[in-house]
């Protein structure tokens, strides 16, 4: 019977001599915890977070990379094109500036539940399904902005843009279609 356990003790042995250290200890100091400052600075500033990647790399240009584009001289826009995707931009960061506030309180409570050990099964679930709906609503109101973009550009933007990007020749990769 001894001589089973040996070989299961000399296993574990060099498990337990490594770390257990978290790499969320981090988080510890960050205002919700259970987020990164990144993060939270990202849901406040309404920035994107790769939530429309899905559309970015199908040919569905963002209005921010599109207006650094332009602003760095490396793409063309008419002046109604780029008053229409500054219109656009600006609607989008207001409304998930909105959503992120919302998300980061949604979150500060589920962290101060947790914190408080207040929180149960049922809470837990009500919780998450708000912070999940509101981050369906984020994502769906980058998303819902790409296709706009798109549709105030010509194929030829398109396809400049994707170069501009990085998204056409070699580097593609073998799934990658020009737009």
């Amino acid at each position: 019977m001894l001589s089973a356990l040996v070989p299961v003790l000399s296993f574990a042995t060099p498990l337990a001599a490594q770390p257990l250290t978290s790499p969320y200890r981090e988080q510890l100091a960050s205002e919700i915890r259970g987020l990164t400052a990144k993060e939270i600075e990202d849901f406040r500033e309404g920035r994107g977070m790769a939530l429309v990647r899905a559309a970015e790399l199908n040919g569905y240009p963002g209005p921010r990379h599109i207006l650094d584009a332009a602003e760095a001289g490396q793409f063309h826009l008419s002046p109604d094109q780029l008053s229409a995707v500054r219109r656009l931009f600006e609607g989008m960061s207001d409304e998930a500036q909105r959503l992120g506030a919302a998300i980061l309180k949604e979150e500060q409570g589920l962290e101060a539940a947790f914190r408080a050990r207040t929180v149960d099964a049922t809470d837990l679930r009500e919780r998450v399904a708000r912070i999940a709906a509101l981050q369906g609503e984020l994502r769906a109101v980058h998303l819902r902005t790409h296709l706009a973009t798109r549709a105030l550009l010509n194929d030829d933007q398109i396809e400049h843009y994707n170069q501009v990007r990085g998204y056409t020749g070699s580097d593609a990769g073998p799934n990658q279609h020009n737009h």
